[in-house]
């Protein structure tokens, strides 16, 4: 039997087998949460020890977790690594951040995944943005991808180009203004996956064109209350189907996740996601889904 290889998966559910995961540095700058756009000033030692029980959960659940450091104190985003790259059976899609801090996070995860063997496909070349966040596998071979403030026409343009000849269809969709290009709102700040037939959404913010490829894939919605999506319960990591991962103060979300059958893992991030709007799927980089043990 040939040796499986150790990247690949174009899906959001299938069972996560290996993840790339930053651990949080301190800051060289301790004002430099200001221009990041953070809630407040960064706690580096409570971000350390959050984000170590996030990886120690995975573990615990049997996913490989492969834990690196930025190599430059000022990447305090790096912590999010699902949005500079995209992952196909293909190889890595390096992108195009909207938001310019982040940019030379793209340049770190290319050398750790050229570390790890992981090819890459392509890249976003200016004036193309493309974030990660914005990029979500309604199935193997569709993508569906944000039209945001940080995901514009031209990228979304080049991405369908290196796509396209594996067998991928893109469908672009409209994100909301919402509070404007200062917030980020992701096209993942709205829905997640959490089996190929069940999503978890906030309905009042999706596109209309969203609503109806749901619709037409037969996929369940599970509403997010009003009152949880300021507390990112839309931002939902599936580490295998109906198996999945949330930031703990979205009570209601967990109780209808459950009762949907799925099993819940709930984790604290006052730190490492609410001060600086990333969920669980943010703090990941999936690098092999296969149902294959």
């Amino acid at each position: 039997m040939p040796e499986r290889r150790p990247w690949g998966g174009q899906s959001m559910v299938t069972p996560l087998r290996r993840v790339l995961l930053v651990r949080p540095i301190p800051p060289r700058d301790p004002e430099c949460w200001q221009a990041f756009g953070y809630a407040h000033p960064i706690d580096a030692e409570r971000a350390r020890a959050e984000h170590a029980s996030f990886c120690q959960l995975l573990e615990q659940e049997g996913v490989e977790t492969i834990i690196v450091e930025p190599d430059d104190p000022a990447l305090q985003d790096a912590i999010f690594p699902f949005d500079p790259v995209l992952l196909t059976d293909a190889g890595a899609i390096l992108l195009r951040l909207g938001k310019e801090l982040r940019r030379p996070e793209v340049a770190f995860l290319e050398r750790t995944l050229v570390t790890l063997g992981i090819p890459i496909l392509g890249r976003i070349e200016p004036p193309g943005t493309v974030e990660g966040g914005d990029c979500l596998w309604l199935d193997e071979q569709t993508l569906v991808i944000g039209r945001s403030y940080r995901t514009n026409d031209a990228g979304i343009a080049q991405l369908d180009e290196l796509l396209r000849p594996l067998g991928v269809r893109t469908v672009a969709v409209d994100l909301p203004h919402w509070h404007g290009p200062g917030e980020c709102l992701h096209l993942l700040s709205l829905l997640s996956p959490v089996d190929r037939d069940l999503v978890v959404a906030y309905p009042p913010l999706l596109p209309i064109r969203l609503v109806e490829l749901l619709q037409a894939q037969r996929m369940q919605i599970i509403r997010v209350p009003d009152e949880e999506f300021p507390t990112q319960a839309p931002n939902v990591l599936a580490i295998a189907p109906r198996r999945c991962v949330i930031l703990r103060e979205n009570r209601r979300t967990i109780e209808m996740l459950r009762e949907a059958g799925c099993v819940v893992y709930p984790y604290d991030g006052g730190e490492i996601s609410h001060n600086r709007s990333g969920g669980p799927t943010c703090l990941t980089r999936p690098l092999l889904r296969t149902d294959d043990p």
